[in-house]
C-alpha cells in the first residue's frame, strides 16, 4: 500500500515539475514582448493555473474522501461489523451520538469514538478476507 502511495506521489510531483516548466517558459518571453495590462496578467497565469492544478488533485479528492468517511460514520447501526484505526474488528452493539459501544469477543464490550472507525465490513469484503470469528455473529 505504501508502495502504491510512494509512486503515486513520484507520478504527481513529476507531473508538477513538469506543467511548472512549461507554464513558466511561455509567460516569461509573453511578458517581454508585450507592454502594459497584459503582462502583468501573463505574470500571474503560471500562479493562477498552479492553483487550479492543486485543487483539482490535491484538495478535490482529499474533499470527497472526508465526506465518503463522513456518511460512512452516519450510516453506522447496530449489528454492523467494523475495523478500527488501531486494526480491532468488532461488532457495533449500540451508536449513542459520538461513541459507538462495540463487541470485540463474547462479553467484552469496549467503547469509541466514532471518528476513529476506518471500514465497515461488508459481505463482500467477508467473502474476500478471513474475517475473525469472534466478529461474525
Amino acid at each position: 500500500m505504501f508502495e502504491k502511495m510512494r509512486l503515486k506521489m513520484e507520478k504527481f510531483i513529476n507531473l508538477f515539475i513538469f506543467l511548472l516548466a512549461i507554464i513558466s517558459m511561455p509567460s516569461l518571453s509573453f511578458a517581454q514582448s508585450l507592454s502594459g495590462g497584459l503582462s502583468s496578467l501573463g505574470g500571474l497565469m503560471p500562479l493562477i493555473l498552479i492553483f487550479i492544478f492543486f485543487y483539482l488533485f490535491l484538495l478535490r479528492p482529499q474533499q470527497k474522501k472526508a465526506k465518503k468517511h463522513r456518511d460512512l460514520l452516519n450510516s453506522l447501526k447496530k449489528d454492523d461489523r467494523i475495523i478500527t484505526g488501531g486494526g480491532l474488528y468488532a461488532t457495533v452493539s449500540s451508536v449513542k451520538g459520538n461513541i459507538i459501544e462495540a463487541r470485540i469477543s463474547d462479553g467484552v464490550h469496549v467503547q469509541i469514538v466514532k471518528q476513529l472507525i476506518s471500514a465497515i465490513i461488508t459481505k463482500e469484503d467477508e467473502e474476500a478476507a478471513k474475517i475473525p470469528e469472534v466478529v461474525k455473529k
